[in-house]
């Protein structure tokens, strides 16, 4: 008969982050809220314009009130906010 380990295994890569129950459920929260926060002005008729600026030396400015270019432009490490932005 073959032997089953029951050691741990972990799936994580190597220095990765392990947040539980509470925690991970207001941090996923938090980046929900904060998505919504920064597209918010830009909705309706009243929508406000971003001023984007590019990083690096040619530093590119984009003035835009479309959400998903904002989303798109924007780094985003929160699970829940990589949902809602589509990465």
């Amino acid at each position: 008969m073959a032997s089953l380990s029951m050691a741990p295994v972990s799936i994580f890569r190597h220095g990765a982050d392990e947040e539980k129950a509470e925690t991970a459920r207001l941090s996923s929260f938090v980046g929900a809220i904060a998505i919504g926060d920064l597209v918010k002005s830009t909705l309706g008729p009243k929508g406000m314009d971003k001023i984007l600026l590019g990083g690096g030396k040619g530093g590119t400015v984009t003035v835009t009130n479309d959400g998903a270019t904002i989303l798109k432009a924007i780094g985003v490490d929160n699970p829940a906010a990589k949902v809602l932005v589509g990465e």
